[in-house]
């Protein structure tokens, strides 16, 4: 089992971030070494074959834009050695809810990354608790490695 994960976050508040801070903690506690980047480039990670992309959905369901640049990055990247999984956080009064993760997930695996399992869609306007809510999500995750 890999025990190296990028997480990979997008955020426009910071809730994706405290998710993605909260994820990184439980996994160092398992043993993991994590690399938590905030404002990525492709670059930051190119190394790393194992991504965590904790994103949230801004506007009309877009990518927020510290999220938008590696994205656009990726789209020239050869990323078969590359295995994901997404964890989005979006406003289901939207009819976008949650399609940043839709947008992660097609611009990954167009470019030949693997999902691992289900992303995990957490709706803010239902779950108060965002990272206990990726917490029980977070084996899932683990299973699939």
């Amino acid at each position: 089992m890999e025990k190296s994960i990028a997480i990979i976050t997008g955020s426009t508040l910071g809730g994706a971030e405290y998710v993605a801070d909260h994820l990184a903690e439980l996994l160092e506690n398992r043993g993991f070494s994590v690399q938590v980047e905030n404002n990525a480039a492709f670059a930051d990670v190119a190394e790393q074959h194992l991504w965590l992309i904790v994103t949230s959905t801004h506007g009309a369901g877009d990518l927020p834009d510290n999220l938008k640049p590696f994205i656009r990055q990726i789209n020239t990247e050869d990323l078969t050695q590359v295995r994901f999984a997404v964890v989005g956080l979006g406003n289901s009064d939207y009819d976008t809810f949650c399609h940043a993760v839709d947008k992660v997930e097609n611009a990954l695996t167009a470019q030949g990354a693997a999902l691992l399992c289900d992303s995990l869609r957490i709706d803010v306007l239902t779950t108060d608790d965002h990272e206990q809510c990726a917490e029980d999500w977070l084996p899932n995750f683990v299973a699939a490695l």
